[in-house]
């Protein structure tokens, strides 16, 4: 397996969507269902490259395990892409201001998706 990659979505459809797609490309994918879990998982691992996260989950929200990476060392830097239905140029503020990457709207497009991973993470 290639690069490690966060995926964090309270719909298990959207969380195989996209890992059937980072592992179509050479990605692991790392599944969490909510922000909570997410953090968990992040403490646990140093070798995560990538977050991918919705906003909208039960119990901790996208945005707050965002602020809640930034916080950690390991993760400070760590690039985090929101993909979510949330368009608004408040909420996408919001992301910018806590450091979020890139904000996709949901349905992403597999390869914009697999671009944006890519020049990121410089591949």
């Amino acid at each position: 397996m290639g690069q490690a990659i966060m995926v964090v979505d309270d719909s298990a459809i959207i969380r195989l969507q996209l890992t059937t797609v980072l592992e179509k490309n050479g990605y692991e994918a790392v599944q969490a269902s909510t922000g909570t879990e997410a953090l968990e998982l992040a403490k646990s691992r140093n070798d995560i490259e990538l977050v991918i996260t919705d906003v909208n989950m039960p119990g901790m929200n996208g945005l707050t395990l965002l602020s809640e990476l930034r916080g950690m060392t390991t993760y400070a830097k760590v690039p985090v892409f929101v993909l979510t239905t949330e368009s608004t140029a408040h909420m996408q503020e919001q992301g910018r201001d806590r450091g979020a990457s890139a904000w996709i709207v949901k349905p992403f497009h597999e390869e914009s998706l697999i671009k944006g991973i890519e020049m990121i993470l410089g591949n």
